[in-house]
């Protein structure tokens, strides 16, 4: 008898099992909307956007099917954390920096030298961040972060904090854009897309860019002189909205719960982030390009100009009731493991 009770049991677990992978096998087909603001040629469309929506499509065995949205086509560059948040996506890119002080404590990212290497960086920042999405980015799903780092991109050369004073500067993100005010600069307030613009008009006379991008978006034909410093990062997140998400079947919920972690944060941080320095050695071998080098006592001022940001993120993060201090302390251990700090 009770070996009959065993074998029932064992076939009803069998039975449920088998069920299990019908249902994941008959899952509903469901598009996912993904919206972002770059070129769709654009290096992280081919190395992060790209293979993640085809290992999506190939874990979901078809079920998930990935249509982007490149170039600002549903929203500007700006708006895209609002439409997912509004469904006008269901999944799109967003530099949180383009909001300045909405996100204050995703901003510890752009902190001046904090982080130097792209793929461990964006693989710390992801780990530290996640404790406070869930408050922080509350109208939506956070998939995940990652980041690339950059420097000043100009019409003469740039070396020294005291120059700054009186240029007119492009900012890539709000904290960036707090340190050239600091060093006297006027903040000229533009997207990626609209950069090359602001160059070629004079509305601008630097910006802070990450390498490969200046050639992406065309700015080396505007910017001769590249200052050889590791100056800023700025972090990028990928949210879902949450009615998609929570429509999706149990199967389809875990493929991209799968595809939503540390590992592909870190994946398209190295992969993007590589490729964006690599355009330092494209711009030398083009000709017409200087790379402007920098001198240890002159980094040295760079990073003591920049030091009053960090007393105004812990001042931020204690207001939002994180102990600021502590939280920076955290993310500065999580970078030195993992081997991403400037």
């Amino acid at each position: 008898m009770r070996f009959l009770q065993t074998s029932l049991r064992c076939v009803a677990v069998a039975a449920l099992a088998a069920a299990s992978v019908a249902a994941s096998a008959q899952d509903k087909p469901v598009e996912m909307k993904f919206a972002h603001w770059l070129p769709g040629t654009h290096p992280l469309a081919k190395l992060g956007f790209e293979p993640w929506a085809k290992s999506v499509e190939a874990a979901s065995k078809g079920s998930i099917k990935v249509a982007f949205f490149p170039a600002q086509q549903l929203g500007k560059a700006a708006d895209h954390y609002d439409m997912a948040r509004d469904g006008i996506a269901d999944m799109t890119w967003v530099n949180p920096g383009y909001q300045a002080g909405r996100f204050p404590l995703i901003a510890v990212g752009e902190l001046p030298f904090l982080i130097g290497k792209p793929g461990p960086g964006s693989s710390a920042l992801d780990q530290w961040y996640r404790k406070y999405a869930a408050n922080e980015m509350k109208d939506v799903k956070l998939c995940m972060v990652h980041l690339h780092v950059g420097t000043f991109h100009s019409k003469k050369a740039i070396t020294e904090p005291s120059q700054i004073k009186g240029m007119k500067i492009r900012s890539s993100n709000g904290t960036n854009a707090a340190f050239m005010s600091l060093l006297g600069a006027t903040n000229v307030q533009v997207s990626a897309p609209e950069a090359r613009d602001a160059i070629d008009k004079g509305v601008a006379d630097a910006l802070s860019f990450p390498w490969g991008s200046v050639i992406t978006f065309g700015i080396d034909k505007a910017t001769k002189f590249h200052t050889d410093m590791r100056l800023y990062a700025s972090d990028f997140v990928w949210v879902m909205n949450k009615g998609w998400y929570d429509k999706l079947a149990a199967g389809q919920k875990k493929v991209i719960d799968d595809h939503c972690n540390n590992e592909w944060a870190g994946k398209v941080g190295a992969g993007w982030g590589d490729d964006e320095d690599s355009g330092r050695e494209k711009m030398q071998a083009m000709g017409g390009h200087t790379i402007v080098p920098v001198t240890a006592q002159q980094l040295d001022a760079w990073k003591k100009a920049a030091e009053p940001l960090y007393g105004t993120w812990i001042a931020s993060a204690d207001k939002v009731g994180v102990n600021g201090k502590q939280a920076l302390d955290d993310l500065k251990k999580e970078l030195a493991t993992r081997g991403g700090s400037n």
